[in-house]
């Protein structure tokens, strides 16, 4: 599964989630098997050369229908902040549907 996630820095260490309209940087997630097993980054949402499977923003009011128009599962994650929060909270199935 690769999920995008829109992060303030390239640094994986210090990385936080952002607001998409304010991402310096977007982190693909290459999830297999349970772990996390690959992250790289790109400037841009589009610019991966793998489609990714889904999306994880930050809050319900973000503007997501871009990827929703690129057949992406949208999901937010409220409490969780860094790249490793997401993954485990994406691994337990905490990370919550868009409210629409």
């Amino acid at each position: 599964m690769l999920v995008l996630v829109p992060m303030n820095t390239a640094d994986v260490q210090e990385a936080e989630i952002t607001p998409v309209l304010e991402a310096k940087t977007w982190a693909q997630l290459r999830i297999e098997e349970g772990e996390l097993v690959e992250v790289l980054h790109c400037d841009t949402y589009d610019g991966f050369e793998n489609w990714s499977e889904a999306v994880v923003v930050n809050s319900d009011g973000e503007p997501v229908i871009d990827f929703m128009n690129m057949s992406m599962m949208v999901l937010v994650a409220h409490t969780q902040k860094t790249i490793d929060e997401i993954v485990e909270a994406y691994l337990f199935r905490e990370l919550h549907d868009l409210a629409y």
